[in-house]
């Protein structure tokens, strides 16, 4: 396997367990990106690079995101109020949405060999 096949098999990796965190296994899907950006960042080419520090850093504002503002807006709109709750399914789902159509962007890109920056959370240094 040559470095730029194993970078993007690495990149792939990262975005899919994104997703994964994401859609199907939360949590465990943080836990296993974490390793594999420990095991990996140092080693790593440019791209896979990008892609382990675009990940890591787009689960940590969706956690943010998608639980902590969650809950203000369920602690200052009163959880007794039907409106609080119709906000707060409206924010999720359209949150999650965006974060899980990043996540879909970013695995096309690192199929394709190419870095990508997640629009408004990710870093634009890598």
């Amino acid at each position: 396997m040559t470095a730029v096949e194993r970078d993007m098999e690495i990149a792939v990796q990262a975005e899919a367990l994104y997703l994964l965190n994401l859609l199907l296994l939360p949590g465990l899907g943080f836990i296993g990106l974490l390793w594999l950006v420990r095991r990996h960042v140092g080693s790593a080419g440019d791209l896979a690079r990008c892609h382990l520090k675009q990940t890591l850093i787009a689960s940590l504002w969706a956690g943010v995101l998608l639980t902590a503002v969650a809950v203000m807006i369920g602690l200052l709109g009163g959880l007794h109020v039907p409106a609080t709750w119709v906000v707060l399914i409206l924010y999720f789902t359209c949150c999650h949405a965006v974060l899980v159509l990043f996540g879909i962007l970013g695995l096309a890109r690192a199929l394709a060999g190419q870095g990508f920056v997640y629009p408004l959370i990710g870093s634009k240094k890598w």
